[in-house]
């Protein structure tokens, strides 16, 4: 029976017999290692998983966390249920046929009953395929009905019908949280006629507002001199019953130092009163 080669250190392109061995270990603990980690996951927080094998997705969706799937043939697909933004540009026409651009931003977020639909029907990504062109029809909608300077005027009144009107087109499947007007384009013709008339409408309220005020101070001066010719009838009714009232308010408002005549009263047979010349103040 053959005896199997010795190693000889000393002989040239002589592999150690440990090597081959080694090698096959390196192997299995590499092949080993590329299987841990193809069997398991982890979803990142903020979005959701869908296992998907050999190209069919599961109808149970996949929290956050480390989980464990078949290697090699599961993968697992995130989806994103944060709340986003988007941009969006609708071309509008009001009901006096004169073009609004609107720039728009649509908050929406995808709910977890709906990450498989979502994922099954738009990829993961529903904005451009269902967001996008039911926001643009609602909002064209609601901008017929008014016309351009309506529009200008009652942006908050679009926004929230225009909202209303996209959940309606939407459905359960997507929430759209808000829809924010940033800005409206008009012609500048059309800016110029509507600045024009917003200032010949302020002109023509501050004219009413100085008219209703003029009004009003009228009607005081009125009220006010038909109360003093009141007090005045009423003064004068009682100096006739009391003539000695008045003489009496002479007096006592004589400063002392003037010559003071104080006729009698009509239908009175006393004499005047005379007040003597005089330049020393009364005592």
């Amino acid at each position: 029976m053959p005896r199997p080669p010795q190693y000889d250190p000393f002989r040239a392109n002589q592999m150690p017999p440990f090597v081959p061995r080694l090698i096959g270990v390196a192997v299995l603990l590499f092949v080993f290692v590329i299987a841990s980690s193809t069997a398991t996951y982890v979803v990142e927080p903020g979005t959701r998983g869908i296992k998907v094998t050999l190209g069919k997705a599961a109808d149970q969706v996949l929290p956050e966390g480390f989980g464990v799937k078949t290697p090699f043939i599961t993968s697992i697909v995130p989806v994103n249920v944060r709340q986003k933004t988007m941009p969006l540009r609708a071309e509008c026409f009001s009901s006096d046929l004169q073009q609004v651009i609107m720039d728009l931003r649509v908050l929406y977020r995808v709910p977890q009953e709906s990450v498989v639909q979502i994922y099954k029907q738009y990829a993961g990504d529903p904005f451009d395929s269902l967001i996008a062109p039911r926001v643009q029809e609602a909002v064209k909608e609601v901008a017929a009905m008014l016309n351009a300077e309506n529009i200008v005027k009652k942006r908050d009144e679009i926004k929230e019908k225009s909202l209303a009107a996209a959940r309606q087109k939407i459905g359960p499947i997507l929430y759209v949280e808000d829809i924010v007007i940033r800005s409206l384009d008009l012609s500048p013709e059309l800016e110029r006629a509507i600045e024009a008339k917003m200032v010949a409408e302020q002109e023509a309220a501050q004219a009413r507002f100085t008219q209703v005020q003029t009004q009003v101070e009228a009607e005081t001066a009125v009220i006010r001199a038909r109360g003093e010719a009141e007090a005045i009838t009423v003064r004068g009714e009682a100096l006739k019953l009391n003539p000695a009232f008045l003489r009496l308010q002479i007096v006592e408002r004589w400063n002392g130092r003037s010559p003071l005549v104080v006729p009698a009263a009509q239908n009175n047979s006393g004499a005047a009163l005379l007040l003597p010349l005089g330049t020393v103040d009364a005592p």
